[in-house]
């Protein structure tokens, strides 16, 4: 059998995969992408697009009844129905023809089928009809296989009908009773959408001590009272002790680690996720099935003699987010091309937005984090209502902004916001953090008015304020 040769192959079509397609092809590399399912991956048709596609109709409802005159015009309940049909739209119906044709324009090679590694720069591929291919790089191999989900080792559970991800993005009814397992992004965002879209209970289980728990503590407690005030019950510190149903079609029995027990048609089992590295042959190359990837900061497999392999995305999990593995896609292309780069971002600047109302989005280091590794660290934060901005905005929006300050350096080093909207002013932590701009020079960076950037105002004054104060203190 004689291997088709090209000058990359990236294993895995998701937004990773395709990322570093496109950017191969730019370069004028020949290269073929593999994959098992849907060109697109979890992003596009089971992760981000359908789950912000479900939260939208309610974000804009609430939205418009915070406002004195458009209140008013708001009539009638969400039309799930509706709602479905647009999430359906969004991901093309679950078909990925568009994707199909933008690899063809790019000049890429799609091959269908299970990617494994069977040697040096080798890729055996097993269509869905049984045949094998074997491809050939003459450059690099980059694994972006991914992740998936992860079910604890929780009694019945694993034994009964559940929800992933998949399943509750995918959804073609809403659920009388839900429960949510896990008060992460996923879970939270998930709760708050089928709540709106008309679910009559649904509550959350978290074993942390509150939602969120890798935020800032004051992002997980805003959104558990916003969710408390929409009927939305939540559980923090507290376990699932088991899960039955008495036949598939009946509902979930869930008893918790106290005894109490909860009744629901379905139950999200949102826990976390891992790589998808079991069956990709990462024994041939002296790696660890179904663990991460290790790599480097340009993205290359540490141990995997020969620097032809690297990993971007899920599957080497630094930053399990859709921009990020495309981040780590333009990373590891530049390297295989020989260019200087380092993933900088994966250590200094993650962003990271959970879209529920309140929205949190977060960039950097937390302040508990930032302590941990020995940075010393000033707080300073403000609350969202004092900008004009919040109550153009509507009646009762609030939030909180809050900046972690490197006092050694003078820069910022984690920044979070919660609020309506505070998405949009993430960029500009983004962008403080990763050009680690000293504080005196961000009092320059005027923000417009009225909206909601103000805020970087608000915190810089109160910062330069705590500053004048201490050094009189130390001068007293």
């Amino acid at each position: 059998m004689t291997d088709d040769k090209y000058d990359v192959i990236v294993v895995g079509g998701g937004a990773a995969g395709e990322h570093a397609v496109g950017r191969c092809a730019d370069a004028g590399l020949s290269a073929a992408l593999v994959e098992n399912e849907l060109i697109g991956g979890e992003c596009s048709y089971w992760a981000c697009i359908p789950s912000k596609t479900l939260l939208r109709p309610g974000q804009v409802l609430v939205a418009a009844r915070r406002v004195p005159g458009a209140a008013q015009a708001v009539a009638g309940e969400l039309d799930a129905g509706e709602a479905l049909a647009r999430r359906d739209w969004m991901t093309a119906g679950w078909e990925d023809t568009g994707q199909v044709r933008w690899l063809d324009r790019q000049g890429a090679t799609l091959v269908r089928g299970w990617g494994r590694l069977v040697g040096e720069r080798r890729v055996e591929v097993r269509g869905a009809d049984g045949t094998v291919r074997v491809l050939a790089a003459e450059r690099a191999v980059i694994l972006a296989t991914g992740s998936r989900t992860f079910t604890p080792p929780i009694e019945g559970l694993g034994g009964i009908r559940t929800w992933d991800n998949r399943d509750v993005t995918a959804a073609r009814r809403v659920p009388g009773r839900l429960i949510v397992l896990g008060g992460g992004a996923v879970g939270v965002e998930m709760a708050q959408a089928w709540r709106r879209l008309g679910s009559a209970e649904v509550t959350v289980i978290e074993a942390a001590e509150r939602l969120l728990p890798n935020e800032e503590p004051f992002a997980g407690e805003e959104v558990a009272r916003a969710f408390s005030d929409e009927g939305i019950g939540v559980l923090v510190g507290t376990k699932l002790a088991a899960a039955r149903r008495e036949a598939d079609d009946e509902p979930v029995i869930a008893t918790l680690d106290d005894g109490r027990a909860i009744t629901a048609d379905e139950i999200l089992v949102a826990v976390g996720r891992r790589p998808s590295t079991a069956d990709i042959g990462l024994e041939v190359v002296g790696l660890e099935p179904g663990r991460p990837v290790p790599v480097d900061d340009t993205l290359c497999a540490t141990g995997v003699p020969g620097g032809w392999l690297y990993a971007i995305g899920d599957v080497n999990g630094r930053a399990p987010l859709t921009h990020m593995g495309k981040y780590q896609a333009r990373i590891a292309v530049d390297a295989i091309l020989g260019r200087p780069v380092s993933a900088l971002a994966d250590h200094r600047a993650i962003p990271r937005v959970t879209f529920t109302d309140p929205q949190v989005a977060a960039v950097g280091l937390t302040e508990a984090r930032a302590r941990d590794i020995g940075i010393p660290v000033a707080i300073v934060t403000v609350r969202l209502e004092d900008v004009p901005a919040a109550a153009i905005a509507g009646e009762n929006v609030t939030g909180t902004a809050q900046l972690v300050i490197d006092t050694a350096r003078q820069v910022v080093v984690g920044a979070t916001f919660t609020g309506p909207d505070v998405d949009g002013i993430l960029h500009s932590a983004t962008v403080a953090i990763v050009g680690e701009v000293p504080m005196d020079r961000l009092l320059h960076a005027v923000p417009s008015f009225p909206t909601l950037s103000e805020v970087w105002l608000h915190l810089l004054m109160a910062y330069r304020a705590r500053r004048r104060a201490d050094d009189d203190h130390a001068g007293g």
